[in-house]
């Protein structure tokens, strides 16, 4: 094989190897997005098998962690989902008491109407059952 045909094949050997690398790497980076776990250069290095400093020197790879990393993680995985608690704002939580305590108001006057309900008709009954005559 002539020099020229060699390098242009060598060259195509190292840009394929290139791209698979990158979606190796960008694999690996949506898998740490479901998985909900930390997205940073030495969590995506580690997942996809490349080093650091290659992460570094990609630049679509390198937007997307430093967009990525300081973002909480969007949502856990379905399966996990149920498992894990999320925390509520305070002004959520003032927000379920309110609720709650109105809740709570209504079936207590509920209870005392169907108290004095109740009251009414034991009281008609025992008058019916004292005034009948035998």
């Amino acid at each position: 094989m002539p020099a020229p045909e060699r390098s242009e094949a060598l060259r195509l050997a190292a840009r394929a190897r290139h791209d698979a690398t990158v979606a190796r790497a960008e694999a690996a980076l949506e898998a740490l997005q479901r998985q909900a776990r930390p997205v940073n250069f030495a969590q995506l290095a580690k997942a996809a098998g490349v080093s650091r400093y290659w992460l570094y020197r990609q630049p679509g790879l390198r937007q997307k962690i430093e967009c990525l990393r300081g973002e909480p993680s969007q949502k856990p995985p379905p399966s996990q989902g149920a498992q894990r608690a999320q925390r509520a704002s305070a002004n959520s939580l003032r927000q379920q008491l309110h609720v709650y305590r109105e809740e709570l108001a209504r079936l207590r006057a509920e209870n005392t109407a169907l108290k004095e309900q109740l009251a009414r008709q034991l009281g008609v009954a025992r008058a019916a059952s004292i005034t009948r005559i035998p």
